[in-house]
C-alpha cells in the first residue's frame, strides 16, 4: 500500500511536506511517580492546604498520516475502513473527507485542555485533482484550519523537489503558475514541517526544521520528524536532487539527545515509515497474543532501535491502521501507531505528563484508532473551502473522458493483478506501439502509481458511468512522462524477480502488465523463486533471454524506481506523452455512452497459492 512518488509535470501537482512527531521522553522504565492523580494522598507539598496541585496532567495527542490531499471523501473501496464486529465478522465502513476529519478532530478535543495534533507525512502529493491541480495549496489551507500543530515530511513531500516543499512551508505563489485566486497570496503552512533526516548534500543542513517543541502551561513535548531513509528509491531523481536521506534511528536518537539536553524530557517521533498489521481492520488488537506480535515490517526494527528517551512513535507510509506496543532498547513497551490513509482514521493517544520530572509516564500511555465516519455533521469551513476550490477547478475537472459500465478497481482491488492496472498498461502499450511512437511491444505499470479506483457512481453532476478528467487525474496524478526503452528478455525476467525479492521481498510490488504478456507467480516459494521463469510469455511465445524487446513504462520505473534496477538499464530511450494523456486517450477510443468500457479480466498473472 505504500505510495510510490513520482514526478509531476503536465498538470499541476504538489508536494507538501508533513512532519512526523516524536515525543521524546527520557524515561526508559519510569514508573508512575505518585498516583495518577498526584499528591492528593497526604504525602508531599500541599498537605493540609486545601486542593493540592496535581502531579500529572493528561496530554491528548491526536494524529493521522498519508492524507494525500484527499479533501473530498475518497470514492469507492478506497473510501472504506474495515471494522471487526462483535461477532468476529468484518464490516466495510465509508470514511474520510476533510469535512468529517475536521469535525472528528474538533469533537475529540472537547474537554481536553492539553491537546496537540500531529501528522506523520504525505499530507500532500499523489493528490486528487481538487488539490493536485493547485499544487496542494488547498490541502495546506485545510490543515491550517484544522489546527494541525506539526507534521513530518513523507516521501511525497519531495515529489516536486525541496524548493516546492519549502514554498508550501513558507508561502508564496507558485513560481511558474502564479497565484490561483485573484488578490490572494498563498500563505503557506502555519504548522512546522519537520525533516530531520533530509539534508542538503552541500551544506549538510536539514531541508526544514528537524524538531519543534509544543508548549502549554509549563508542559513541554518535543516532536522529531523523519521520512523513510529509502525516499530516493521511490521518488523521481529530480525530486531528491541535491539531497541526502539519513538513517531514521540514528537521526531520531541524535535529536532526542539534543532535546534532552535542552530539558525537554517528553518526546514523540513522527516517522514516515510503517508496518503491516496481521489484520487490515482498524480495531484489530495487534498486541494479541503479546505486545507487538501482530505487526511486521520496517517500523518494528526502527522502533526497537530508537532511544527510550522517545515516548511514542506516530508512523505512516504503509496506509495501515494500528496501535501496537513494541519494546524499546531497554525492553520497555512503547506505543507505535498509524492511522490508515486519506483521512479515514485518526489516532487518540493519552500521554500522562509528570509535572515534576517533565517526562511522560510511559506505563500509562494509551492509544486507540477511531473511524472518521461520514454520518456526523460536516465542518462548514471545510465545505466552503472545497466548494471554492471546486469552482476554480470545474472547467478542467468536469470534462468527460470516457464511460465505464461498472467500478474498475485499482488500489482497492486487493489483488496482485488489478483490473484498472490492466487498463492503464493497455493504454500505455496502445499509445506507444506505433513505430513512430516508440514501437512498444509490452508495457509495465507500477502499482503504487495507481492511486484510486475508477468508480461507476457519479462524483458530481456528470452522471453515473462517466469518467471525468478529475477522476482520471485522481487515478494517475503524477503526470509522469512515458518512456519506451530496449530491454533484453533476461532483463525482463530479472525485473519480474525484483517484484518479489530484494527491497520488495518483504512487501511485494507486482507490476501491472499489458495484454499478451503472461507469467506464473508461485506464492508457495520465496524471493525470486516465486517467478516461474519458463512461464513468462509474450503473445504466447516464451521470452527469449537474448532477444531485445521494446518496453513502455513511466519515467519513474524507467529510472529504476521502486527497486526495479533492471528496468533502469534500458537503452535507446524514446520519451512519449504523459501517462495521464495516454489513459484519457484510451478511454476516449474504447468507450461511448452506448458502449461503455467494462472491467477487464484479470488473467495475465497466474497465482499459485
Amino acid at each position: 500500500m505504500s505510495a510510490t512518488p513520482q514526478k509531476n509535470r503536465a498538470a499541476r501537482r504538489v508536494l507538501a511536506a508533513v512532519a512526523g512527531l516524536v515525543t521524546v521522553g527520557a524515561l526508559a522504565a519510569a514508573a508512575p511517580a505518585a498516583g495518577a492523580q498526584g499528591w492528593g494522598n497526604g504525602h508531599g507539598p500541599g498537605h493540609g492546604h486545601g486542593h493540592p496541585k496535581p502531579r500529572t496532567v493528561d496530554v491528548q495527542l491526536l494524529s493521522f498520516n498519508d492524507l494525500h490531499g484527499n479533501l473530498e471523501p475518497p470514492a469507492g473501496s478506497s473510501g472504506n475502513v474495515n471494522e471487526i464486529q462483535a461477532d468476529g465478522t468484518v464490516k466495510a465502513v465509508p470514511a474520510g473527507g476533510a469535512e468529517y476529519l475536521a469535525s472528528s478532530l474538533r469533537t475529540a478535543r472537547k474537554g481536553n485542555p492539553y491537546s496537540v495534533t500531529a501528522a506523520a507525512g504525505d499530507m500532500v502529493g499523489a493528490s486528487p485533482l481538487l488539490s493536485g491541480l493547485f499544487h496542494d495549496e488547498p490541502t495546506i489551507e485545510a490543515l491550517n484550519k484544522m489546527d494541525l500543530d506539526v507534521t513530518a515530511v513523507g516521501n511525497h513531500e519531495f515529489d516536486e523537489g525541496a524548493a516546492e516543499l519549502t514554498r508550501l512551508q513558507k508561502g508564496g505563489c507558485h513560481p511558474t503558475e502564479g497565484c490561483y485566486e485573484k488578490g490572494k497570496k498563498f500563505k503557506g503552512a502555519d504548522f512546522p514541517y519537520l525533516a530531520a533526516n533530509a539534508t542538503y548534500e552541500k551544506s549538510g543542513k536539514p531541508v526544514l526544521k528537524p524538531y519543534t517543541v509544543w508548549k502549554k502551561n509549563g508542559v513541554k513535548i518535543g516532536f522529531i520528524g523523519v521520512t523513510l531513509e529509502g525516499t530516493p528509491n521511490i521518488v523521481t531523481a529530480e525530486g531528491v536532487k541535491g539531497l541526502k536521506f539519513h538513517d531514521e534511528i540514528e537521526t531520531v536518537n541524535k535529536y532526542a539527545k539534543e532535546l534532552d539536553r535542552q530539558g525537554v524530557k517528553s518526546i514523540v517521533a513522527l516517522i514516515h515509515e510503517g508496518g503491516a498489521p496481521a489484520s487490515t481492520s482498524y480495531n484489530y488488537d495487534c498486541d494479541s497474543p503479546g505486545p507487538g506480535d501482530g505487526i511486521s515490517g520496517p517500523i518494528v526494527d526502527i522502533a526497537k532501535g530508537i532511544t527510550p528517551k522517545v515516548d511514542a512513535l506516530v508512523t505512516g507510509h504503509t496506509h495501515q491502521a494500528y496501535a501496537c506496543t513494541v519494546p524499546d532498547p531497554a525492553g520497555n513497551d512503547r506505543m507505535v501507531t498509524s492511522a490508515s490513509s486519506f483521512g479515514k482514521v485518526y489516532t487518540d493517544t493519552t500521554l500522562t505528563y509528570d509535572l515534576r520530572t517533565k517526562d511522560i509516564v510511559r506505563t500509562k500511555v494509551k492509544s486507540a484508532n477511531h473511524v472518521v465516519t461520514r454520518d456526523q455533521a460536516k465542518a462548514k469551513d471545510m465545505t466552503d473551502l472545497i466548494a471554492r476550490w471546486n469552482k476554480t477547478a470545474a472547467p478542467i475537472a468536469g470534462a468527460p473522458q470516457g464511460f465505464i459500465s461498472a467500478d474498475i478497481n485499482g488500489r482497492g482491488a486487493g489483488t496482485p493483478e488489478q483490473p484498472l492496472g490492466n487498463v492503464i498498461a493497455d493504454a500505455q502499450l496502445e499509445g506507444l506501439a506505433a513505430a513512430d511512437k516508440g514501437g512498444a511491444q509490452l508495457a509495465f505499470m507500477n502499482p503504487g502509481g495507481i492511486r484510486a479506483d475508477l468508480v461507476y457512481a457519479a462524483s458530481g453532476g456528470e452522471g453515473d458511468g462517466v469518467v471525468t478528467y478529475g477522476e482520471a487525474f485522481t487515478v494517475q496524478p503524477f503526470t509522469n512522462m512515458m518512456n519506451v526503452v530496449d530491454l533484453t528478455g533476461a532483463q525482463l525476467v530479472t525485473a519480474l524477480q525484483q517484484q518479489v525479492s530484494g527491497s520488495n521481498e518483504a512487501s511485494n510490488k507486482i507490476l501491472q502488465v499489458s495484454k499478451g504478456f503472461t507469467y506464473t507467480l508461485d506464492m508457495t516459494k520465496t524471493g525470486a523463486a516465486r517467478i516461474v521463469t519458463d512461464s513468462v510469455k509474450l503473445n504466447g511465445e516464451a521470452l527469449d533471454p537474448a532477444k531485445t524487446y521494446r518496453v513502455a513504462m513511466n519515467e519513474f520505473l524507467a529510472g529504476g524506481g521502486d527497486g526495479f534496477a533492471a528496468l533502469g538499464q534500458g537503452t535507446n530511450k524514446l520519451v512519449g506523452p504523459s501517462d495521464l494523456d495516454l489513459f484519457n486517450a484510451y478511454l476516449a477510443a474504447h468507450s461511448t455512452a452506448e458502449a461503455p468500457l467494462a472491467p477487464p479480466a484479470t488473467d495475465r498473472i497466474t497465482i499459485i497459492k
